[in-house]
């Protein structure tokens, strides 16, 4: 477990290098922040969904501002995805604290979206814009704010704000990232916003850590913040296929690692403790022995 010193310096880091990688493709960055918030910085488990809200609530507007200077809004795209996030993680929130506590469900639910999806982008190409005959895929409206309503319910759930989500549907829809991104990382703002307000009114009426680790919280969110801003400078001087490209690795990472994650628990709860040892071998009898050491950590 790191000192309070070192939490905040390693948060800085880590949170800037994040936001500079992901923001070009429309990425708060908080999807890769639960493991390492867990296993770094020590967060309590039910703590880190309305930590890494905070972290988008303070990180995303350096991105935002520089879009904005760059007559980059998302515009009307921005405010469809709004409508659709802003009751969602109201509802999300809501789910997390009340009914699922727990992660193992949801490391499955990712791994099935996302390693698919990221899949599509980084093997496939955008369509080009002068194309004749090869228009964009375009989303419609009511389609939209639904994708926008469950993502941001899920954003609710466990933090990830929606960007993670919205942006690679998008972009993959023939949507260009110079619009997608500051679309996308708007409405992960708002929910954000919205989210951890609902957080903090459950948390006056719930034992635990149901409010957010304004500490960590704080000292990810300027590493996001400086990280996000020099992400969206350097977005408009990348082409589209390499963000489409960026965006289709990350998101398989981040849905293997879940998968990975589900599959180890789900062998732990379900096979007896002899049966366990017995068939793993010397390395994953090594992995269970320190999965166990986290599950019966008191949190």
């Amino acid at each position: 477990m790191l000192g309070a010193g070192s939490s905040a310096v390693v948060a800085l880091a880590a949170a800037y290098f994040i936001a500079l990688v992901t923001t070009p493709a429309g990425i708060s960055g908080a999807v890769l922040l639960p493991p390492f918030q867990a296993a770094v910085l020590g967060t309590p488990s039910l703590a880190i969904t309305p930590t890494n809200l905070l972290y988008n609530v303070v990180a995303t507007p350096g991105a935002l501002y520089r879009y904005w200077r760059q007559g980059q809004t998302g515009g009307r795209l921005a405010l469809v995805l709004i409508a659709g996030t802003l009751p969602g993680v109201i509802a999300g929130s809501v789910i997390r604290v009340e009914l699922l506590p727990g992660e193992d469900v949801f490391g499955v639910v990712v791994a099935v979206v996302l390693i698919p999806l990221g899949f599509w982008l980084a093997l496939t190409r955008p369509p080009a814009a002068d194309a004749p005959g090869r228009p964009a895929r375009e989303i419609r409206v009511p389609v939209l704010v639904a994708l926008a309503v469950a993502v941001g319910c899920v954003g609710g759930i466990y933090g990830i704000g929606g960007g993670a989500i919205l942006a690679p549907v998008l972009i993959g829809s023939g949507q260009r990232a110079s619009v997608a991104a500051p679309a996308a990382l708007a409405a992960t703002f708002v929910t954000s916003v919205a989210g951890v307000t609902t957080f903090m009114v459950l948390s006056l009426y719930h034992p635990g850590a149901v409010a957010p680790d304004w500490s960590i919280g704080l000292a990810l969110g300027a590493g996001g913040l400086a990280g996000g801003y020099t992400g969206a400078r350097i977005q408009h001087r990348m082409p589209d296929v390499v963000i489409r490209r960026l965006v289709g690795i990350l998101v398989i990472a981040i849905g293997a690692g879940y998968l990975w994650a589900a599959i180890v628990l789900c062998v732990y709860w379900l096979v007896p403790l002899r049966q366990r040892r017995d068939a793993f071998s010397a390395p994953g009898r090594v992995i269970s022995g320190q999965i166990r050491k986290l599950i019966d950590q008191p949190r």
